[in-house]
């Protein structure tokens, strides 16, 4: 492979803000700039030199400016391999000059969406032109930078000396430039497959404008009740993600979700049962909660259902008569549950960006736990161990879950040290009632130290299930062996933020 040099800069960029700095950097590295409309007009208003795109293709922009790189001589000079002779024969041939840092961003799409825009604006806000540069240049990452973040223009030109960029900052690049493509195809997908801007009652709070843009008709109907609100929508993810865990096919499962954490779930032979003991768990957080269960509603459980306040109940149906129950208070809202499928990528804004990741979907079985202790699981305390590493799972950090019987008596979530999470685990499990001694517990993320244990040993715990990977984990495994519980590693954390 050829030495990796800056010597031409592509330019195309929605958003000018900030780009001065990369401008300055560029120009001193006698780097020669190409660019199109307004950014080129951008970059002389500076007082920098730059050519025209146009002047390179032989073509203007065209079509209202749908068309202006989609050429060749554009994409031949950002593609071809610099160390494969007949690719340098046709750039020669041709007389495509190479390209070897490409800046540019997207149209706003999905800022376009939330606005209301009517649908002909909206439509010319998919960018095809950017994310075709994006992907090329990110295809031939280890010859080509891509730049497609603004957020990012001060760290590359800090970064580049000497005209070049090493290949670890280009293959980061290139990474967050596949991310950028694929989240916004994604949304675009979503957009023309029949996903919409709804307005919400508000936000997280009455003086904040909130908007879902998508299709929940995916996942559930509404059957009655008032509109959903932007909280709401937050706790049905959580109740979704949560319930998708548990097979129906081995008994009836009941969760009621505050705030995005389960405050109480369980799994009985009845829906009526499941129901019961979820709602023990924590009856004074249930009140206004968002109730799930992954079995038909019979007539007896929403009996009792009827007796406190909820705000959505779901589940896949609901028995004759229980809507006429329920239609009473119309405040209350039911769900027919479609699918707890959801997309495999997680979306957050952040600054003035994105975050982007795959969804967590991983959940272990016992096939992959191991014991690190001299005391070995029964296959009572393996269900429990189960049960738990799923609500642990979709528990905020730092979590710690107590599991007796496929129930959780309690739980610490959202701490901001994992020995606060199970001191208010231990604390809530006895206000409610609840005998600690011989259920197990779950944390999150593995213990630094044997203090989490020590603690529960002390307080009754029989069996403890956690990811492992402390370079203290010795001391943890030391501290259950004295106290002659199980301890069970699984080598996966699962952090929620």
């Amino acid at each position: 492979m050829s030495h990796f040099q800056i010597k031409n800069a592509l330019l195309s960029v929605y958003y000018k803000d900030g780009l001065e700095v990369l401008l300055d950097v560029l120009a001193s590295k006698n780097i020669r700039m190409m660019s199109t409309g307004g950014t080129a007009d951008f970059i002389k208003s500076r007082g920098f030199t730059v050519d025209l795109v146009e002047d390179l293709t032989g073509f203007p922009s065209i079509l209202g400016g749908r068309v202006k790189t989609l050429h060749p001589h554009v994409f031949g000079g950002i593609l071809h391999r610099r160390g494969n002779q007949e690719d340098l024969h046709q750039v020669a041939t041709y007389q495509i000059p190479s390209i070897d840092l490409v800046v540019v961003d997207l149209y706003p799409f999905e800022e376009t969406l939330a606005s209301g825009a009517e649908e002909q604006d909206i439509i010319e806000k998919i960018d095809i032109g950017g994310v075709s540069l994006i992907r090329a240049a990110a295809k031939n990452y280890k010859e080509v930078a891509i730049l497609c973040d603004k957020s990012d223009y001060g760290w590359v030109a800090d970064h580049i000396t000497n005209g070049t960029l090493d290949l670890e900052a280009r293959k980061q690049l290139a990474r967050k430039a596949f991310a950028l493509t694929s989240a916004y195809d994604e949304m675009i997908g979503d957009y023309v497959g029949g996903s919409s801007r709804q307005e919400l009652r508000y936000g997280e709070n009455p003086h904040q404008k909130g908007y879902f843009i998508g299709q929940l008709a995916d996942n559930f109907t509404r059957i009655q009740g008032k509109e959903i609100s932007f909280n709401n929508l937050l706790d049905i993810e959580s109740a979704l993600a949560l319930m998708g865990e548990f097979d129906p096919s081995s008994g009836s499962t009941f969760a009621i979700i505050k705030h995005n954490n389960a405050c109480g779930i369980a799994t009985r032979n009845t829906v009526c049962s499941s129901y019961e003991a979820a709602l023990s768990s924590d009856p004074l957080s249930a009140f206004g909660g968002i109730m799930i269960c992954n079995h038909p509603i019979d007539m007896d459980t929403a009996l009792k259902i009827n007796d406190i306040f909820f705000e959505i109940l779901m589940a896949p149906s609901f028995a004759d008569g229980v809507l006429d129950l329920f239609k009473k208070k119309s405040n209350r809202t039911l769900l027919q549950i479609r699918s707890y499928h959801m997309s495999g990528v997680q979306r957050r804004s952040l600054l003035n960006g994105y975050l982007i990741q795959d969804r967590d979907t991983l959940t272990e079985d016992r096939s992959s736990y191991r014991v690190v202790t001299e005391a070995n699981p029964d296959d009572r305390m393996l269900d429990d161990f189960e049960f738990a590493l799923k609500v642990v799972k979709h528990t905020k950090s730092n979590a710690i879950v107590l599991v007796k019987d496929h129930m959780m008596i309690s739980s610490g979530t959202g701490q901001t040290s994992r020995v606060d999470a199970l001191n208010q685990a231990i604390e809530k499990a006895g206000r409610f009632g609840f005998d600690i001694h011989g259920c197990v517990m779950a944390s999150d993320a593995f213990f630094p130290f044997p203090d989490c244990v020590e603690i529960g040993v002390a307080a009754g715990v029989r069996g403890i299930i956690q990811p492992g990977g402390s370079l203290k984990d010795e001391w943890s495994i030391a501290a259950a062996n004295r106290g002659g519980v199980v301890m069970v590693t699984t080598g996966h954390r699962h952090f929620k933020h």
